[in-house]
């Protein structure tokens, strides 16, 4: 070979170095700036640019998966010059991918240096590539993708300088593939994420609604008219900032009418913070309301905010407000009137607002009477009451609320109720339920654990224990049936409030607090004995009321107003 054209080959290979350096800069850039579906096509342009720079024929960038099999390839579409025609689009040998697995260059100049049963098995498929040449790209010490270029028809011999070219080239191929997987997978991730946050979010919703299904409007069952006068005076004030007292037998639900107040409230975001007032020591029941400072007593051993604090801008429902001491409720009075109240062991005045529910199933005006309740916090309580009624007053709402309860507790007991005999629900409806909806439900449960089919059967009928009387059907509301039992107990005695065999006696209360009952209800004596006897302080001012007449206790209800 001449000198000259050693010189030529020389340049040649120098000028196509000089191309892939250009080309390998051009194609990081373009690769760099690429995302998502447009990285396919510039792969591809790649190869055929490839294909054009070495005059090969075919051009190949396979992804290889970490059991060594090809996962995917790319193929070049352009043809070069000298090109036979023969179709090289198709996935590299077995052996050929098996050796780029392993990490191993492949630079074959001729089919005699491929392996025999690699020559027999590609001419059975399609002609042997005269030349291969293989570049593997390992990430982290793994193979990830590999170039592969074909020379179909003339053999040769891919000079060192070239390959390492062609390796560039390889390696930022290989680069813009592992970031697509990353992109990949962070799509699949991301869309994972957002599958379980929908999700997750009807979850949720789901939840939401079987909390508010069973501490809501929904749990409050029933359709008698007693009933409908609560909710619709519920109705009323829970969009507004007043003071609610609900008053009731224990077991009437008044836990679920505080949550419908404060979930049809203005503060339905905020905190509703319950306090059971019957249930906390008087030693502790200021620190729990008020919060206290660290080292304010012993065992303070740290400061604790307390339940006035927690429900600031919420609501605050106060169970068993009746069982106060006298002690705290100057103190209550005072967070109610003001907003205004210290912690335990703190000189330093704190403000909170806070809308107050409370709930007691005593009588607080004959509390307030006997003075063990103060009068200035009954009024200040009493903005709004609400009298839920007792089972006995809404029998009619028996046999909505037995499926209630046997719906909500049939499956947690692994039962399937379908019928309750007409004589079951009639002992249920006659029985005086001193418990009301809470006993009612205790039955109903014991009686789903007793039955073993589909018939509910009761474990210990009601009836067996007691029957109530039912009130008369025009009898109507709470007030009607104590305003009767209030005149036949009267009628009895001779209208005698005091003195020997009176009313008050016979009916467990103090005299104040039944002339109080007889005026809110409208009982008159036929004669008006009734109306003109006024509530008088002390038991001494009873009796001097009993011997001075009528005009003495009118002067003494206008002394004790003032």
């Amino acid at each position: 070979m001449s000198v000259v054209a050693i010189r030529s080959k020389r340049i040649v290979l120098e000028t196509e170095l000089q191309q892939f350096e250009q080309f390998a800069v051009a194609l990081s850039g373009r690769l760099s700036a690429l995302q998502g579906d447009g990285m396919d096509p510039t792969i591809v342009e790649a190869l055929d640019e490839v294909v054009a720079g070495l005059g090969a024929d075919a051009c190949q960038l396979i992804e290889l998966a970490e059991t060594g099999s090809v996962s995917r390839y790319y193929l070049s579409t352009g043809v070069a010059r000298g090109a036979s025609g023969q179709d090289r689009t198709r996935v590299p040998d077995e052996w050929l991918v098996t050796r780029l697995a392993q990490g191993e260059m492949v630079n074959v100049a001729s089919p005699d240096e491929m392996p025999p049963d690699a020559r027999a098995a590609s001419e059975r498929d399609r002609p042997a590539a005269c030349s291969v040449l293989g570049v593997p790209v390992s990430v982290a010490g793994k193979v990830i993708s590999a170039l592969v270029i074909e020379s179909a028809v003339i053999p040769r011999r891919w000079p060192a300088p070239l390959v390492d070219r062609l390796k560039l080239v390889s390696e930022i191929l290989g680069a813009a593939l592992q970031r697509s997987r990353h992109e990949q997978a962070l799509r699949a991730s991301l869309a994972e994420i957002g599958r379980l946050n929908a999700r997750l979010e009807a979850d949720n919703v789901y939840l939401k609604e079987e909390i508010k299904s069973y501490h809501d409007f929904d749990d409050i069952v029933g359709e008698s008219t007693a009933l409908r006068l609560a909710l619709s005076r519920l109705g009323q004030v829970a969009p507004t900032n007043s003071s609610v007292l609900l008053l009731g037998p224990t077991g009437t639900g008044k836990e679920l009418f505080a949550r419908a107040l404060h979930e049809r409230s203005r503060r339905h975001a905020r905190p509703l913070v319950r306090v059971n007032c019957a249930a906390l020591p008087p030693t502790l029941i200021e620190s729990e309301l008020f919060g206290h400072e660290k080292g304010a007593f012993t065992g303070a051993v740290s400061m604790r905010q307390g339940r006035f604090e927690l429900a600031d801008s919420g609501t605050i429902f106060l169970d068993e407000i009746g069982d106060l001491s006298p002690e705290i409720q100057v103190k209550f009075l005072r967070v109610l009137q003001e907003g205004e109240f210290e912690r335990v062991g703190s000189a330093r005045t704190r403000r909170v607002d806070v809308r107050v529910i409370a709930a007691t199933h005593r009588d607080l005006e004959a509390a307030v009477a006997d003075g063990r309740f103060r009068a200035d916090l009954y009024y200040r309580l009493n903005v709004y009451p609400i009298h839920l009624p007792s089972l006995r007053e809404r029998r009619e709402d028996i046999p909505r609320l037995v499926w209630f309860f046997i719906h909500r507790h049939q499956r947690e007991l692994g039962r399937q109720i379908t019928r309750v005999p007409q004589a079951v629900m009639e002992a249920l409806q006659d029985f005086s339920w001193p418990g009301n909806v809470r006993e009612l439900e205790n039955v109903v449960e014991r009686a789903l654990i007793a039955s073993s089919g589909d018939t509910l059967r009761l474990d210990d009928a009601p009836s067996c224990r007691g029957r109530d009387p039912r009130p008369d059907a025009a009898s109507g509301t709470l007030d009607a049936v104590q305003r009767a039992h209030i005149e036949a107990v009267l009628q009895e005695c001779g209208w005698r409030i005091n003195g020997a065999r009176n009313a008050a006696e016979r009916l467990g209360i103090h005299p104040n607090t039944l002339r109080f009952r007889m005026k809110k209800l409208g009982v008159v004596c036929p004669d008006g004995r009734a109306s003109r006897q006024q509530p008088v302080v002390g038991s001494q001012a009873e009796s001097m009321a009993d011997k001075a007449g009528p005009h003495s206790g009118e002067a003494a209800l206008h002394r004790d107003a003032s």
